[in-house]
């Protein structure tokens, strides 16, 4: 085994389960706030990706603002799922209102496809250049998409534990009836949650597109990542969509490693059976975890 090129997988799985981690958390704010498992998840990181495109290459954009306005389209995108979809539904049953995510996704689907057509783009690095360790080379685009999760992870940390906004939406996930009769406005705060879900998906597409080329489809691998992710780590655990996402991907660097054609088969196989033996996750309880 060359440990030289092993090493330069891991951190490269470490990259991508980055990825799946920023994802899974945004499965993890709307489901603590609703209970909905939302399959547009992946689609928000799409759109934020193909918007800083056209922003950053076309017009020529600072990097700084073409990012911003992604993540903000995204979680514009996120708000209008449920300000102006998911609450007119007439029926609140959960799964009917899954179905609903899934119809958005596509939709979504045929926008972007239309907007921007069906070639895949990449955004430009960050950074262009290399950390060189001994005779290795990495990537500086890998380790600024894994410092940017955990400061992400960090800062819905503190939002959640100190934050009027954060206090209220574990409020709702905890009881949505008593928290209305605390006067707390329980539309609005779960149209926050998918707000910020949708934020944390379009940072995650923008820091995925200068790795992975991504065309319209591109969400639906992206968001069962990320939903595998979640269900890892146990879902609707915050510490959980990190954990699970970092494993997953790390499973499927490893995995590459011995055999490419086979990095899904080994992360989606230990997967199976962490789920076979403790269906609730990693971190997952039977009390469930709230944000």
């Amino acid at each position: 085994m060359d440990l030289g090129i092993f090493l330069q997988f891991v951190v490269a799985g470490l990259s991508a389960g980055s990825i799946y981690a920023l994802i899974a958390l945004g499965f993890g704010v709307i489901n603590n706030a609703t209970g909905i498992v939302n399959f547009a998840q992946g689609d928000f990181a799409v759109i934020a990706a193909f918007l800083a495109y056209t922003l950053l290459v076309s017009l020529g954009w600072p990097y700084w603002l073409a990012f911003s306005a992604g993540v903000l389209l995204a979680s514009m995108v996120g708000f209008f799922l449920w300000r102006f979809v998911l609450s007119y539904a007439k029926s609140k049953e959960i799964i009917f209102l899954v179905f609903i995510t899934v119809g958005f996704s596509i939709f979504l689907h045929g926008i972007i496809k239309e907007v921007w057509g069906k070639r895949p783009i990449t955004l430009p690095p960050l950074n262009y250049g290399y950390v060189k360790l001994g005779n290795l080379n990495f990537e500086v685009q890998t380790f600024w998409v894994i410092a940017a999760t955990l400061s992400a992870f960090l800062v819905l940390h503190l939002f959640f534990k100190y934050t009027l906004w954060g206090k209220a939406i574990r409020a709702v996930a905890a009881d949505t009836r008593a928290a209305a009769l605390m006067g707390i406005r329980v539309s609005r705060v779960i149209a926050g949650s998918f707000a910020l879900a949708g934020a944390l998906g379009g940072l995650a597409g923008l820091l995925v597109a200068p790795l992975w080329p991504l065309s319209f489809e591109s969400g639906v691998y992206i968001g069962l990542k990320g939903f595998a992710a979640a269900v890892l780590g146990g879902y609707g655990s915050f510490a959980g969509a990190l954990l699970g996402g970092l494993l997953l991907g790390l499973l499927e660097g490893i995995g590459g490693y011995f055999a490419s054609s086979f990095k899904n088969i080994i992360a989606y196989g230990i997967l199976f059976l962490v789920l076979l033996f403790r269906p609730q996750g990693i971190l997952g309880n039977n009390q469930e975890e709230r944000l």
